[in-house]
């Protein structure tokens, strides 16, 4: 189902000059969480009053889960319900330290439908932050809590949101040597969870296109390794091509006109692009090393992967039309399943060393490396839209162990298991849905 939000002008009131209240040290990873206020949304007739306290706590969920705000205690709110149509008393919210304050109100309006309004207030200035209404179905009210959080992230940060957006993944079930591998897509706080695939085949990488409403996998469907594009919205499926060796990590170009991945030739293996108009295939590597894993430039010019051409597993960036390629990893291990950053700043990888796995980040000619966070097995870094946070993949060891998916800030900050209802890994965070 095509959801449908309109955002409509913005709410008149004193509005204070932009500027980001939440400081960030991106290097050093410093940050003091920003004490933010987030009373219940006042509810009007017609519409069910545990509305508005849902949607102030996915709001607050959202920001808290950032690690750079603070939720100040409801216990200590001398109105637990606060609208929009009245200027709150400031001195009430800076009485409990509250250095933002957000109001809002839900409405049903003719042909079923819902007005959400929010203000976001600065008590200290004593002014209105800013303030926009929308309108939308009853059941998509979630994701107008989402839209809300990116409005207060980006207008309290100074960096876009992220928050109105999916993580698709690898869903695990079953005993270790008998996994059952499905395909779901959920909101990246966990909730509207739905099943892409069966389990009746494996499958794995799954890789969202820039439109955020196709996703590019791999599957052993029949036995045979087939690249699969799927439309998570219809469920409609088609084969991209069938190959006559195994093939690996597809994913999409940044225009979503090309597929590149990884074909198997023996024992090893090159980088092939596929336009998606013709399915003419295109071969970017000439090597006899295993090269895989490929990943594109945000502009579309460059592509990063991994190879064992130098005679350890290393990253390389090449032109997206192939030719010489240039190593960029030097540290000491192996280095797999790097990932361009949408802000393309910074590559993100999987470090294998020491017997240990991390997931780090390194400016693309190869400088800067920091390993943000170090596990047993953690593997599949993906960027979300905003290249502040990275998702990936812990697997646990022994007989009973498995896979469970995390979060972590770019700084190393803030690292914190994201909920699934199973064991779960491969995953892929969505561009910022339209």
């Amino acid at each position: 189902m095509v959801f449908r939000v309109l955002l409509a002008a913005l709410l008149v009131a004193v509005a204070i000059p932009a500027k980001a209240l939440v400081s960030i040290d991106v290097t050093e990873g410093q940050v003091r969480p920003l004490p933010i206020a987030l009373p219940a949304f006042e509810t009007a007739q017609g519409v069910e009053p545990r509305m508005g306290l849902d949607i102030a706590q996915v709001i607050e969920g959202n920001l808290i889960g950032s690690g750079l705000f603070r939720a100040v205690d409801r216990a200590a709110f001398i109105n637990a319900v606060l609208g929009t149509a009245n200027v709150p008393r400031f001195p009430d919210w800076r009485a409990i330290g509250a250095e933002a304050v957000v109001s809002g109100q839900v409405v049903r309006e003719g042909g079923n439908r819902l007005r959400v309004e929010f203000r976001l207030w600065d008590p200290l200035q004593e002014a209105q932050v800013v303030g926009r209404q929308f309108f939308t179905e009853p059941q998509n009210w979630r994701r107008v809590a989402h839209i809300i959080s990116d409005a207060i992230y980006e207008r309290l940060t100074g960096e876009k949101g992220y928050f109105d957006t999916r993580v698709v993944f690898v869903s695990e079930t079953g005993p270790k040597n008998a996994r059952v591998k499905r395909l779901a897509i959920m909101d990246q706080d966990g909730a509207n969870l739905k099943y892409l695939t069966d389990g009746r085949s494996l499958v794995l990488t799954p890789r969202f296109s820039p439109a955020g409403q196709t996703i590019t996998y791999m599957s052993y469907e029949g036995n045979q390794p087939q690249v699969f594009v799927l439309n998570v919205e219809t469920g409609q499926r088609q084969v991209l091509g069938n190959f006559d060796n195994m093939s690996f990590a597809p994913r999409f170009s940044p225009d979503g006109r090309r597929v590149v991945m990884s074909l198997q030739e023996g024992a090893n293996a090159n980088i092939f692009d596929m336009d998606l108009g013709s399915r003419q295939l295109r071969r970017l590597t000439q090597t006899s090393a295993i090269d895989t894993a490929p990943s594109y430039s945000p502009d579309g010019r460059q592509i990063v992967f991994e190879s064992d051409r130098g005679g350890s597993q290393q990253l390389y960036v090449m032109s997206a039309s192939g030719g010489q390629a240039t190593r960029i990893s030097f540290g000491n291990g192996r280095y797999s399943t790097p990932v361009w950053s949408p802000r393309g700043d910074l590559i993100a990888f999987t470090k294998q060393s020491g017997g240990r796995f991390s997931i780090g980040v390194m400016a693309p000619d190869g400088s800067g490396e920091r390993l943000l966070t170090t596990g047993f097995h953690n593997e599949g870094p993906t960027f979300a839209p905003n290249g502040r946070v990275i998702a990936f993949f812990r697997e646990s060891g022994g007989a009973s162990g498995g896979a469970n998916l995390y979060s972590v800030d770019i700084t190393g900050r803030n690292e914190r298991r994201l909920s699934t209802p199973t064991m779960a890994s491969d995953p892929a965070w969505s561009p910022t849905r339209p």
